[in-house]
């Protein structure tokens, strides 16, 4: 797959978005504003019955193995079952790896996939994450991410920004997926608000707001901007600067109100949440960053990615935060895929227990859940064959089968959706492939699946999957 293009125009050649967020003093703001990309979204079928609902989408960088952690077979020869056992849950006949312990006592809110796929032989990170982002199976390279369609078609006065990705995907490249700052053939309008790094966590006393939300300029010099920018008017004929110019008013007065108050930062201040209430997720990062993804639901953020680095363990290893889940075992340098370093299931597996639990115990108990589907993956499985396995064992990439929980938005709990085959190797029954999981997230949000969405002219579905509507109920 070729890198995508970075160069759709947005604007006219005579202003730039830049110079727009130069000088309203945002810095990169990724604000959609209006007139700065052409899309064929029919206005007046509007968003359907789910136009408030919300989504937390946690994406495990790397790929959990499903043999490990949510598709046991404790019956496999032992080169594939690993060392795990399958432990009883909530819902008679529903097991999970044994690590999941209080996972184990919420199968009733979540619904379990055991037969996600990939369309083809895409067996490297990069790749896998495009597609499982734009949620859609052969994906051109301008696919924009499920966050920036939403953030297109459902915009929202209500936050600063409607995509907010937590902690970007860091390190080695091929773990980024093209689209994940550019917001793809929609333009960086739509691009995602980062918010935080290995330096700059939630789960650090000292966690401050991403600087986009801090004014570039002081507040009288953006009054007299302001100004200035209310003074403008177009030239006859010049309809291409007079929307622009419009653009800027828009983005300035933003600006100015992010500047007289709080209300941008407030959700970052996780200090305002009780004690009982950070350690009920954790006190790492993933655990942290799911909080912070609740908070900013809250104040009406529609989609929040959340990557599902666990953090550097005691015992090493490195973990940067794009890949904590791509567990090679020494083949690779990583250790034991199933120790406690920081690329070992005995490490990372408790850490996604406390944290997935806690998000969703604490939605439930706030009445948010109906209203926040929560979607929880690797970008791919692992191989069924462990290798190296008597020194430091691992697996390798495996994309024809792996896992994923979904949770609220009306999902139904306490269900089993697909089946693996005997060594979780192949879907046996009920595919589902990247673009049906888009497509279900879509339903959830109550976005018409018939929205098309382009630009000069050129139209372009909005997804071309199945929604898995037994899901719903």
């Amino acid at each position: 797959m070729t890198r995508p293009r970075t160069d759709f125009p947005l604007f006219s050649d005579a202003i730039s978005r830049r110079s727009l967020l130069q000088a309203a003093g945002l810095g990169a703001l990724p604000l959609g504003l209006p007139g700065m990309v052409a899309a064929g979204v029919d206005e007046k079928r509007g968003l359907g019955r789910g136009a408030t609902k919300s989504c937390i989408f946690i994406l495990l960088c790397g790929g959990p193995s499903q043999l490990d952690t949510w598709d046991l077979k404790p019956e496999a020869p032992d080169t594939i079952r690993g060392p795990y056992q399958p432990i009883s849950t909530k819902v008679p006949g529903m097991q999970i790896s044994e690590l999941h312990t209080r996972m184990a006592q919420m199968t009733d809110d979540f619904c379990l996939i055991r037969s996600m796929t990939h369309v083809g032989n895409i067996s490297n990170h990069f790749d896998a994450m495009h597609h499982c982002l734009s949620g859609q199976s052969e994906a051109p390279t301008d696919a924009p991410y499920i966050g920036s369609i939403l953030a297109r078609v459902r915009p929202n006065d209500r936050t600063i920004a409607p995509y907010v990705w937590l902690i970007k995907c860091v390190g080695d490249p091929v773990f980024c997926a093209p689209n994940i700052g550019i917001g793809g053939h929609l333009g960086a309008a739509y691009s995602p608000l980062f918010v935080g790094s290995a330096a700059n966590h939630p789960a650090m006393p000292e966690f401050k707001a991403p600087d986009e939300l801090q004014a570039a300029v002081i507040a009288a010099r953006m009054s007299d901007r302001r100004r200035l920018l209310e003074g403008l008017s177009p030239s006859e004929g010049a309809n291409q600067i007079h929307r622009a110019t419009k653009d800027w008013q828009d983005l300035h007065q933003r600006a100015f109100e992010l500047t007289a108050g709080s209300e941008a930062r407030e959700p970052f201040q996780l200090g305002r949440e009780s004690t009982s209430v950070r350690e009920r997720y954790g006190m790492h990062p993933l655990g942290q960053n799911l909080l912070l993804a609740r908070r900013l639901v809250e104040a009406g953020v529609g989609f929040v990615t959340v990557n599902g680095w666990t953090g550097t363990a005691p015992d090493g290893g490195g973990g940067a935060p794009s890949s904590s889940w791509d567990m090679h075992g020494g083949e690779m340098g990583m250790g034991s895929a199933f120790g406690n370093g920081s690329y070992g299931m005995g490490w990372c597996l408790p850490k996604l227990d406390q944290a997935l639990s806690g998000l969703l115990g604490d939605l439930k108990d706030r009445g948010m859940l109906e209203n926040t589907m929560v979607v929880c993956l690797g970008e791919f499985g692992r191989t069924p064959v462990i290798n190296a396995p008597g020194t430091n064992p691992g697996r390798q990439h495996w994309p024809t089968c792996f896992s994923a929980i979904l949770a609220g938005g009306g999902i139904r709990g306490g269900v089993v959706y697909g089946e693996s085959d005997k060594h979780a190797a192949y879907v046996k029954d009920r595919p589902v492939r990247p673009q049906d999981l888009g497509a279900t997230i879509f339903h959830s949000l109550g976005v018409p699946l018939h929205t098309r969405l382009g630009k000069d002219g050129f139209t372009r579905p909005l997804s071309t999957g199945e929604p898995l509507l037994d899901l719903f109920g």
